[in-house]
């Protein structure tokens, strides 16, 4: 987005700023009237417009409010998340999805650098060259984000986004080298990833923008896909689609883990759901910090595992097991998380 010369005067509060959750849940988002100029992300696309001039380049990506995180297929564009546009929307996000994706100053330019490495690709057709695909792969290769497994001690990828995402598809190996490059001076990404295969990457992509430098870009403008201005679905089926998507694949729980887990129990002690119930909060935090997964992920996870225990009529052993107990929980909900990042799906072992 082109920096205005003239200042842009915040919009007026709007009219659904102080409903409630259940009331704001029935507006459409096409009818929220959010928009980039005035809000918060203005100053951070801006950033991002500062550092490509920074190096040179004269692309700019154009930058809309989208539904989620992307850059459509083709496009020199970037989709920013329409609740990041105003504060009452990040409120609801979180407590409807439990974490904001880009909430933070910090992670919001993260992933703004990561978008605009997919739509500079886009804008200079980058990907269809026979030196990119021999760096970093074929952009035809089948892409399945939530089930890549990726080998997290590989020297052969930056590491930029959580959950090791430049190995999920050559598109995304290059946006996050791109990323990479675009945050920190050659010097810096130089002494990072020296002795690492991904420093081919790097110096690959470095020697591609200078190339660009001077270029206009081949591709200048094309559709704006899930345009939130033009999306007529109400906030409610929006959540509800997007809780769907990121639940699927719960397992059957394991009945007998469980029970080997808290043992036979003690009949006067604690019901199980209710111990794990008041330490939800402070478990799925756990998990989601170490395990890089989605907190809604981990907390359905969790949340299901409550409604088993409670089921199976499961209660805690006497105090001096306790903490034996929380430890062998905590491990076990780990181990599924992360084998469900590898490979896509709950279960023991990958």
């Amino acid at each position: 987005m082109e920096r205005s010369e003239a200042a842009v005067q915040p919009a007026p509060d709007p009219a659904w700023e102080s409903l409630k959750d259940d009331e704001l849940l029935t507006w459409r988002i096409c009818d929220l009237g959010v928009r980039i100029e005035g809000s918060e992300l203005e100053g951070r696309v801006n950033q991002l417009n500062d550092e490509l001039a920074a190096r040179g380049l004269a692309f700019r990506p154009a930058c809309y409010l989208g539904d989620e995180w992307f850059s459509p297929a083709g496009v020199p564009a970037i989709a920013i998340p329409f609740y990041l546009a105003h504060p009452r929307l990040k409120a609801l996000e979180l407590r409807q999805m439990l974490e904001v994706e880009g909430g933070t100053p910090e992670w919001c330019q993260q992933l703004l650098r990561h978008e605009c490495g997919h739509a500079i690709d886009h804008a200079y057709r980058l990907s269809s060259r026979d030196d990119w695909r021999r760096i970093f792969g074929s952009p035809e290769k089948e892409y399945s984000p939530e089930t890549y497994q990726p080998r997290p001690y590989s020297k052969g990828f930056v590491r930029h986004l959580p959950n090791w995402y430049a190995q999920a598809h050559p598109d995304e190996d290059f946006a996050e080298s791109f990323a990479v490059w675009l945050s920190m001076p050659p010097e810096e990404w130089r002494k990072q990833y020296r002795g690492w295969k991904a420093l081919e990457k790097l110096e690959f992509v470095h020697s591609l923008m200078e190339e660009v430098k001077g270029k206009s870009p081949k591709v200048r403008h094309g559709r704006r896909i899930s345009d939130a201005s033009k999306l007529r679905r109400t906030l409610a089926r929006h959540y509800a689609e997007r809780r769907k998507l990121y639940a699927e694949e719960f397992p059957d729980f394991y009945d007998a883990d469980l029970r080997v887990i808290f043992g036979n129990g003690d009949p006067n002690g604690e019901s199980a759901a209710r111990v794990m119930r008041k330490n939800r909060s402070a478990l799925v935090g756990s998990i989601v910090r170490w395990t890089g997964q989605r907190k809604y992920t981990v907390d359905m996870l969790v949340r299901k595992f409550i409604q088993r225990c409670q089921q199976l009529g499961l209660t805690t052993p006497p105090p001096p097991d306790q903490a034996r107990v929380s430890f062998e929980l905590a491990a076990y909900l780990a181990a599924l998380v992360t084998n469900y990042l590898h490979t896509g799906r709950f279960k023991r072992s990958v």
